[in-house]
């Protein structure tokens, strides 16, 4: 089974965020993958990802429209959206990373 972790953050950090996050892992879980997804909000970071969740995942999704600590997923294969895409897009992310359109950070 895949693993995908991800991390969704926007400036207010109140609805849009946690509505990315459950559609990115709602989709995951529909196509079988494992998924954790941490959020940055207003209520601080929540579902933090661990070391162990980052090194045994197979592609991160960073669905943000605000600064994210990235070095952490160096050697990762990473996708970078908004999170509005996250909401709307959920499909075309999943494909990217399904046909190896994404880039090692």
């Amino acid at each position: 089974m895949k693993a995908i972790i991800g991390v969704c953050a926007c400036p207010a950090g109140i609805a849009h965020t946690y509505m990315a996050a459950e559609n990115l892992e709602n989709y995951a879980k529909k196509k079988g993958y494992k998924v954790k997804i941490e959020t940055n909000g207003s209520a601080g970071v929540e579902n933090r990802l661990t070391e162990e969740d980052i090194a045994a995942a197979d592609a991160v999704i960073i669905a943000a429209d605000t600064r994210v600590e990235m070095e952490r997923f160096r050697g990762k294969p990473l996708i970078e959206v908004s999170v509005s895409a996250a909401i709307r897009k959920v499909e075309s992310i999943f494909a990217k990373i399904e046909n190896g359109e994404v880039s090692v950070y």
